[in-house]
């Protein structure tokens, strides 16, 4: 089907994962729709009345209260935890509005679960990954939108657009206003696989990159034991980069190991804030001064060293282009 600028009015549903996010989300996006020379969004944008619920048995309930023929919707849903049980909501809520004649369905994953499941690392795993851009395309979704995928290559498991965006900017603009003299200040990659993500950062500050070599436990999926740090970080401010975080303990290890090398302040800053188990005691309990976290999953677990930025803006933003069949390209800078 054409993915370029649909006429249908435009719909806004979310599920029962962040409907905080959601929220913001709609109120965004009439802002933008208000001011640019370009909408053709009718004012007032609020979340589509929808009840997702539960039946006796615990299976899924979904009552749509509107129609929706010949919109173009976006369906607001973040697959973090419980993930299973916010996928099916994911699912059914697709599948419903492709029923009911939606003319597009985008699905916007601010958090894509099953997104460490992307290749075989051992014999016999599987790549759930993959699996889940199947279910979600065979649903009946006509093109994804979601932020900072684990790794590129999950684009290409789809066989639908798929529009990544990436919180890079946010960061930047955070730790640009709070250091403005950043000659004592380095980031710092937690692992090999985010080298990429951290010279990212660190060239739009203008400052050094040193990477700490980790090590995954080949019995525990869940442990890491760090080995050493690459550069020299002594007497530096470091701000470590990272996608996600989810039990806590490697860059709680990783903030132990630059404070022995040297490091005079450690700052902690990732797109996803999964916080599970007693992941918040541990960075309570760490060297970390800060640690920055988005709100792309519903906030469960806090401490006074977590700050929570929203990207609501950026996804109205890009909601708002696709809709009008603008480039969504600029966001990525």
């Amino acid at each position: 089907m054409d993915i370029g600028k649909i006429n249908g009015e435009i719909k806004l549903f979310t599920g029962n994962s962040n409907k905080d996010l959601a929220g913001k989300i709609a109120s965004c996006l009439d802002e933008i729709a208000a001011t640019s020379s370009e909408s053709s969004i009718k004012q007032n944008i609020q979340l589509g009345k929808a009840e997702v619920g539960r039946f006796k048995d615990g299976e899924i309930s979904l009552k749509i209260f509107e129609p929706i023929r010949e919109c173009d919707v976006f369906v607001i849903q973040s697959t973090s935890y419980p993930v299973n049980e916010n996928m099916m909501e994911l699912l059914i809520m697709i599948d419903a509005l492709k029923r009911a004649s939606a003319k597009r369905i985008t699905a916007v994953l601010p958090y894509y679960g099953y997104s460490r499941q992307d290749r075989k690392v051992r014999a016999r795993d599987p790549i759930s990954a993959k699996l889940v851009a199947n279910i979600i395309a065979s649903a009946g979704a006509d093109r994804v939108l979601t932020m900072d995928l684990h790794s590129a290559q999950i684009q290409g498991f789809f066989d639908i657009p798929v529009d990544n965006l990436t919180a890079m900017p946010i960061f930047f603009n955070y730790y640009s206003n709070k250091f403005k003299d950043r000659s004592d200040t380095m980031v710092v990659s937690p692992d090999i696989g985010s080298v990429a993500r951290g010279r990212t950062l660190a060239e739009k500050l203008n400052i050094n990159l040193a990477i700490v070599d980790k090590r995954r436990s080949e019995i525990l999926d869940d442990v890491s034991e760090v080995g050493h740090v690459i550069g020299d970080v002594s007497g530096k401010k470091v701000i470590v980069i990272d996608d996600e975080i989810d039990t806590g303990g490697s860059i709680a290890n990783a903030a132990q190991t630059l404070t022995e090398h040297g490091a005079k302040e450690v700052y902690v800053c990732c797109t996803h804030g999964k916080f599970s188990g007693d992941a918040v005691q541990k960075i309570e309990n760490s060297p970390i001064k800060e640690l920055l976290s988005l709100d792309t999953i519903q906030p469960r677990n806090q401490s006074n060293k977590i700050k929570t930025l929203s990207v609501d803006k950026m996804f109205a933003d890009a909601i708002f282009r696709i809709h009008e069949g603008i480039s969504v390209s600029s966001l990525f800078n």
